[in-house]
């Protein structure tokens, strides 16, 4: 009987990670309010019963899908010296194997009434501020939020533009070209 136990809380998990999964594709197309249960249950593959067990109802889903945290540990997991190139590297390798970055929910924000001022502020302080207290000098928010928007740019251009160049382009080319532009803002001016 303890085996079963497991088998049924990865289950869970895995339906969950789904659900999630279908939340954040969906806000990142779709006005907040335009997005249903069951639009959400459909591409998660569960039922909409499944994500009210999970999750209570569709706001208290978006609070937890609207939050940067995971996304943000994983484009900060580098040193300083080469975070640059990891972080183009992370948003090209986001849209191009899974077709989104999670740090690109924020440019729908517009799109999400109220919803989008917790986006906003849940961007500004899980990835603009973190990215800020990693640097050193006055200006660090200023050069963590312009390395942050040219991220945001290139994010744009690959996943929403679909620009045919930069989609063609070998993933470690783009970010050769371009992750010098961004390890700048990183540094302190001299």
């Amino acid at each position: 009987m303890t085996t079963a136990q497991p088998a049924v809380r990865r289950d869970a998990e895995v339906s969950k990670a789904a659900i999630v999964k279908a939340a954040r594709y969906l806000l990142a197309r779709h006005a907040h309010g335009d997005i249903t249960l069951r639009a959400i249950a459909e591409r998660a593959g569960v039922s909409p019963p499944l994500i009210l067990k999970y999750f209570g109802n569709k706001d208290a889903l978006f609070s937890g899908v609207m939050d940067f945290e995971a996304d943000v540990d994983l484009l900060l997991d580098a040193p300083l010296a080469d975070l640059g190139r990891h972080m183009v590297r992370c948003v090209l390798s986001g849209q191009s194997e899974r077709g989104a970055d999670p740090i690109l929910r924020i440019v729908f924000a517009p799109l999400h009434g109220a919803q989008g001022d917790i986006l906003r502020a849940n961007f500004r302080t899980q990835v603009s501020e973190r990215l800020a207290a990693r640097l050193s000098g006055a200006d660090a928010a200023l050069r963590a939020e312009l390395a942050v928007s040219l991220l945001l740019g290139l994010g744009v251009m690959y996943g929403i533009a679909r620009g045919p160049h930069v989609r063609a382009a070998e993933i470690e080319a783009v970010v050769d070209r371009y992750a010098p532009a961004v390890q700048a803002q990183l540094r302190p001016p001299a």
